[in-house]
């Protein structure tokens, strides 16, 4: 298998979401090369005198090389910068009219801006100071064997390549800080989904100790005055009734213990019951008077009180969602169940008029992802999402088996 370090790096601008964006760079080196070779070859022979294999051996290694740099921009400005030092030098073994630009004739300086723009959109700033300095310095030093004299035209060629390097590597590093800028979002929405699956995990904890912390109070009660409540008891009987009552005391205890980890400043123990399916007819009562009109089925099943509680927390989070995001609209709510499952189902039309803004920043701190998360727990499912007419839809089944909330 290859290696990271031996697989070729991606092309330029291979990370754009367009086709057209990601091939532009391969369109723009295949035009510039099928451009550039010919013209060198002809103007290198007919306007500078150069011999035929000279002129197309030079014109292939300042040409060819630009197909490399979509690829590996440094490498080809090895070869292309090479070919064109030595293709000024060649020039000084012919005699070419005065007019003519030299040591860098046009052809090179087009080809020499195009690899310098290349190099700038993928090399870092010190590699491309290092290029300028190398690029001014050959043009420098063979101004002090011009033919006929040198002036500020044989400086465009590092006029123009430096131009371009600062142009490649500014775009650069503002793609550079776009994509870390949309990384480090990706990475905030992540922690705070996450953040708030664990708040919710540790919510449910929460409420399913005091759940069970009551059912093993009243085991506790129940053995301790068994004694007492019941005549005649062998001693071993009454026993074992003590030893219940200490390993349920002792239980409770360890919850208390682990619950501890859970609990922060803000989460104080409750000392009222937690709601049930009772309590879900108060949530509509509150939300109708917030001015939302809901139609409510209720059900008075009695199911076990983490079902119910789970169940009172979807309505409550649902009903703040239309609160917050659709006030005013027409809402059905329904609780039902068949002997294995509860089924909770909220729906809410479009509002009368669409809110410019939600009604509350800040959520109640379940969500969906609360939702979603208290119906796994229970081995159940939840459905929820927009309506085509505009509307919401919130489904959840919650099976009814205890041995999901022991």
């Amino acid at each position: 298998m290859t290696s990271a370090e031996e697989r070729p790096p991606p092309a330029l601008l291979a990370g754009a979401s367009r086709r057209w964006v990601r091939l532009l760079p391969w369109a723009v080196a295949f035009v510039l090369c099928v451009a550039l070779l010919p013209t060198t070859i002809v103007v290198l022979t007919a306007d500078y005198g150069l011999t035929g294999g000279v002129a197309g051996g030079l014109a292939v290694a300042q040409a060819a090389p630009l197909l490399l740099a979509v690829v590996r921009p440094l490498q080809a400005w090895y070869v292309v910068f090479v070919a064109d030092v030595a293709g000024a030098l060649a020039l000084l073994t012919v005699d070419f009219q005065e007019r003519l630009l030299w040591p860098f004739p046009p052809m090179e300086i087009v080809g020499y801006v195009g690899l310098c723009l290349a190099l700038g959109l993928r090399e870092r700033r010190r590699t491309l100071l290092l290029v300028w300095l190398a690029t001014a310095a050959a043009n420098v030093a063979l101004g002090f064997v011009a033919p006929h004299g040198f002036g500020a035209m044989g400086l465009l060629f590092t006029i123009l390549g430096g131009v371009a390097l600062l142009l490649g590597g500014a775009l650069h590093e503002r793609s550079e800080a776009q994509r870390r800028l949309v990384e480090q979002e990706t990475i905030s929405e992540a922690e705070r989904g996450r953040r708030t699956l664990l708040e919710e995990r540790a919510r449910i904890a929460r409420e399913l100790h005091d759940v069970v912390a009551h059912h093993m109070s009243v085991i506790t009660v129940q053995a301790d005055t068994a004694a007492y409540r019941l005549d005649g008891l062998p001693p071993d009987v009454r026993e074992e009734f003590t030893s219940i009552a200490a390993t349920a005391r002792e239980s409770l205890g360890e919850m208390r213990r682990l619950l501890g980890v859970l609990r922060n400043e803000e989460a104080h123990g409750e000392l009222a019951p937690q709601p049930g399916l009772t309590r879900i007819g108060q949530l509509v009562e509150a939300v109708a008077k917030a001015g939302v009109p809901v139609e409510f089925a209720p059900c008075d099943a009695d199911v076990p009180e983490a079902v119910g509680l789970s169940a009172y927390r979807i309505v409550q989070e649902a009903l703040a969602n239309v609160v917050r995001h659709a006030p005013g609209a027409p809402t059905q709510v329904s609780v039902s169940e068949d002997g294995e499952r509860l089924t909770v189902l909220v729906v809410n039309g479009p509002p009368p008029q669409p809110p410019a803004a939600p009604l509350e920043e800040g959520g109640t701190g379940h969500g969906l992802i609360g939702m979603r998360e208290r119906v796994r727990l229970a081995d159940g499912t939840l459905d929820a999402g927009p309506l085509p007419d505009g509307g919401f839809r919130v489904a959840a089944q919650i099976p009814l088996t205890e041995r999901h909330f022991t």
